[in-house]
């Protein structure tokens, strides 16, 4: 198998608005291309991370909710490296959002939160520190 990277990751939201306001304006993504989808009743956002694609957001009508917790089998969470954990969580508290209490990883003793997106999709910051 001849893998390179992760290419995207794909997330269906429930209020297409909200969610495109949510990652773009809360967490900062970048917008490369809007398209609504007439046949499917579909919005699909790509969303770029500084110059990397890193986001399909789509929406369908209805979309059954995802079960979070307790936690079901499947993808658990999508994780953010940050530079800082203080500094990007008081940026993501000033714009509402909730986080829980920044924990250290007791195998790299790095520090990490959860929040969650709009539809409550588990969203993780990580702090990379760099020993340089």
């Amino acid at each position: 198998m001849l893998l390179q990277a992760v290419h995207h990751i794909a997330i269906i939201c429930a209020d297409y608005n909200r969610s495109k306001v949510f990652y773009t304006d809360v967490l900062g993504l970048q917008v490369i291309r809007e398209v609504y989808r007439e046949e499917r009743d579909s919005w699909k956002l790509d969303l770029a991370l500084g110059n990397q694609y890193i986001i399909e957001l789509f929406s369908f009508p209805d979309p059954p909710p995802r079960v979070s917790r307790p936690e079901a089998c499947g993808l658990r969470h999508l994780a953010f490296a940050v530079a800082d954990i203080a500094a990007a969580v008081q940026q993501l508290q000033q714009k509402g959002v909730t986080t829980e209490p920044v924990r250290i990883d007791p195998h790299t003793q790095q520090r990490f939160t959860f929040f969650t997106d709009p539809d409550g999709l588990p969203l993780e910051l990580y702090e990379v520190v760099s020993h340089l």
